[in-house]
């Protein structure tokens, strides 16, 4: 299967002589297209530090990071734009915009494409689907600040959709959101994969994990502890150690997948 990122040995520090930290240490990481992989582990872990790595927003310290079998390094903002559409924690915006204004801004990149092409001529289609999409049509006359954080999310992924890359990077996307939205958004993450595009979404939610990943990457103290399937890789042995909790885990009885319980007693 062909690989949108490909990392070997990466690191990240910051920070200078004694106070310098390192937050991410050996991180060798295959990332496929037509796949979904979540990324899972403790607060500060460096979940968020590695997606943004892959973003292209940081730099890695030390190690090898390519996309499309290039060096990250190498892209330029406007391919790197019109590649990988990223969906951050924050879901601010400074300005009175409409829901509407805000997807639509997901097709900056394609400003300027040559006409004809795909993505140049789809605007306001793709728009349209992105809005449905992510169920934020209802939402598209208003103002985005008056939005309450789970619309707002709902928004932010519709313009991650708009942008209609082949690579969708999406840090703790189900947040905000109630059980059917949650649900929501992993789906559109298997679709998205099922479309042939790789998607990368850092979760807290082991059992969502488990259910909706095809692969599963368990990150602690800056290393990579596991990754692969997630039975396989979300073991009651493994998450007790990582997350220093207890925990049960159970096969779901519809669809065999793993579902991650705290041990709690009575």
């Amino acid at each position: 299967m062909t690989a949108a990122f490909g990392l070997r040995g990466v690191g990240y520090r910051i920070g200078h002589g004694e106070g310098a930290a390192t937050i991410l240490d050996d991180i060798t990481l295959t990332v496929p297209y037509g796949r979904v992989l979540a990324l899972v582990g403790p607060n500060g872990a460096g979940k968020s530090t590695l997606l943004g790595i892959l973003t292209g927003d940081a730099a890695a310290t030390w190690g090898e990071v390519t996309l499309d079998s290039r060096p990250l390094s190498q892209w330029s903002s406007r391919e790197l734009s019109r590649t990988r559409a990223v969906l951050m924690q924050s879901n601010q915006v400074a300005f009175s915009f409409t829901a509407r204004d805000v997807v639509e801004m997901g097709r900056a990149p394609w400003i300027g494409a040559a006409k004809g092409t795909a993505n140049a001529d789809a605007d306001e289609r793709v728009i349209a689907q992105a809005l449905d999409r992510a169920d934020v049509a209802h939402l598209a006359d208003r103002a985005f600040p008056s939005l309450s954080g789970g619309e707002k999310a709902r928004v932010s992924l519709a313009r991650v959709l708009a942008q209609d890359t082949r690579v969708v990077l999406l840090d703790e996307p189900t947040a905000a959101l109630d059980l059917r939205h949650q649900e929501d958004v992993l789906r559109i993450a298997r679709a998205l994969a099922a479309e042939g595009r790789a998607v990368v979404v850092v979760l807290h939610d082991l059992s969502l994990a488990a259910a909706y990943a095809d692969e599963v990457a368990i990150i602690e103290a800056g290393r990579l502890v596991a990754t692969g399937e997630p039975a396989a890789v979300l073991t009651e042995e493994r998450i007790t150690a990582v997350y220093r909790t207890p925990v049960r885990v159970l096969a779901d009885p519809d669809t065999g997948r793993p579902v991650v319980l705290p041990r709690r007693t009575a």
